[in-house]
């Protein structure tokens, strides 16, 4: 007899999708970016590399996965950008003479800030360098926390212009500087955000420009993870709390410390030396920033007599109903990439339009003048494209109704004739029968004599 078929596979269970991690953040109108690597020739391994590393700067409101092509123009991003709601575009390119420029364009109208980068390093140029480097992708899951310095200074008024050889940039055109790399991400709500998700700063310093080999308008650019550490807890304790840790986890690593020559384990809280679990920075000061934050606790659900019982027994016995707060260690890591960028000039467009600013080219005002009218003159003709080619489709569009009109008037007529022709056929076909038939009734007579 034969075996009773058993099903084995089996169609699993879909997964709940899980929320968004809160963030604190104004995710209505988050921006996007894409990181662009673009024109004809190859730009080389170091700037494709430079450019994944800013995809990473960049997450999780980045195009991390884009692939350019040799044949991907700017016009191809840009009417993507639309549909996928991209609202910055990061351009790097190489010169013919080997420099690497950055491009920071708003969609889809602009402006757009050219930086020339005199120098950079690599995010694993850094991590090398480091003892113990840090890294992982949960750093990137959120975005990181904007830091600028020193962008509006009260220097560049100071500074003579007659000077120095570059022209200083003006305030509006600071302010407007300001205000790009501020929308690269979106806005914080200190209320809200919860400190877990913040576990990225960027920052963005501006050399001061009195210095010329800084030039008018000079930003590097730093990225760094953040680590905490308790502070309040004893540096024995701390090492056992890590012992546990690398036990239950199975990995290499320092295990528990050596107690068998002990009497009492508050000997090795008292005395870490006599663990034999010392090392040369137990006599160091923590130098790290402390800040005081909400101890993590779990919550359980009770109802609102248990809750009220529970606070007016706390009441009587003097506690204190707050919630507990602990001291930890803020400490910053750096994890590349790592930049220097120049300001060269500012377009009015994307990657095009009138120059607002240029830090090799000054201006006089005749000059400014007539450059101002030749780009109003532009606009104008613009415009007036813009306008005949809209009476054009109207045209057109009015062309097509009208002969579709005709052509529907022509096949009614048509039905019509068709109509009117058989009836008179039908008419005639019956006359003609009748006068036959009067003929034959005529031949049938007979003749008179």
């Amino acid at each position: 007899m034969a075996r009773h078929r058993t099903k084995k596979h089996t169609v699993p269970r879909a997964k709940p999708k899980q929320g968004p991690v809160p963030t604190g953040r104004a995710m209505d109108r988050a921006p996007k970016s894409m990181v662009i690597r673009v024109g004809n020739e190859d730009v080389g391994r170091s700037v494709r590399q430079l450019v994944a590393d800013m995809r990473q700067v960049m997450q999780p409101d980045t195009a991390a996965r884009l692939k350019e092509r040799k044949k991907n123009r700017l016009r191809d991003f840009t009417t993507m950008a639309g549909p996928l709601g991209v609202t910055h575009f990061l351009l790097f390119s190489r010169s013919d003479r080997g420099n690497t420029n950055m491009r920071l364009a708003i969609t889809p109208r602009g402006p757009t800030l050219c930086f020339k980068v005199d120098n950079y390093s690599l995010a694993k140029d850094i991590l090398k360098s480091q003892r113990h480097p840090q890294s992982s992708s949960e750093l990137h899951q959120t975005p990181p926390l904007l830091i600028m310095n020193n962008f509006m200074t009260a220097a560049a008024k100071d500074t003579d212009t007659t000077e120095s050889k570059t022209p200083a940039v003006p305030k509006h055109l600071e302010s407007l500087v300001t205000t790009i790399f501020q929308s690269l991400f979106p806005p914080v709500s200190p209320q809200t955000m919860p400190l877990s998700s913040v576990k990225r700063v960027l920052l963005l310093n501006r050399e001061p420009p009195t210095d010329e080999a800084n030039g008018a308008y000079t930003i590097t650019l730093r990225h760094y993870a953040i680590t905490t550490k308790s502070t309040g807890v004893p540096k024995p304790i701390k090492r056992l709390n890590a012992a546990e840790k690398v036990h239950k986890s199975h990995r290499k690593g320092k295990g528990i410390p050596n107690l068998g020559q002990l009497e009492d384990v508050a000997d090795y809280i008292l005395d870490a030396e006599a663990g034999n679990y010392t090392s040369a920075s137990d006599s160091e000061a923590d130098t790290d920033a402390e800040v005081e934050v909400l101890a993590a606790q779990t919550r359980k659900l009770h109802y609102r007599d248990k809750l009220e019982k529970k606070r007016r027994a706390a009441e009587a016995a003097g506690a204190s109903t707050g919630p507990d707060v602990e001291k930890r260690a803020v400490k910053l890591k750096e994890i590349g990439p790592r930049l220097r960028l120049r300001l060269v000039k500012i377009q009015d467009g994307l990657c095009d339009g009138k120059v607002m600013w240029h830090e090799w080219i000054e201006k006089s005002e005749e000059e400014q003048m007539e450059l101002d009218e030749i780009w109003s003159n532009r606009k104008k003709q613009k415009e007036s494209r813009k306008k005949q080619q809209r009476e054009n489709i109207e045209k057109k569009r009015k062309e097509k109704k009208s002969t579709k009109g005709e052509e529907d008037d022509d096949e009614d007529d048509l039905d019509n004739f068709d109509e009117d022709m058989l009836s008179d056929l039908d008419q005639w076909e019956n006359a003609r029968a009748k006068g036959v038939d009067a003929m034959d009734e005529d031949e049938n007579e007979p003749e008179e004599v």
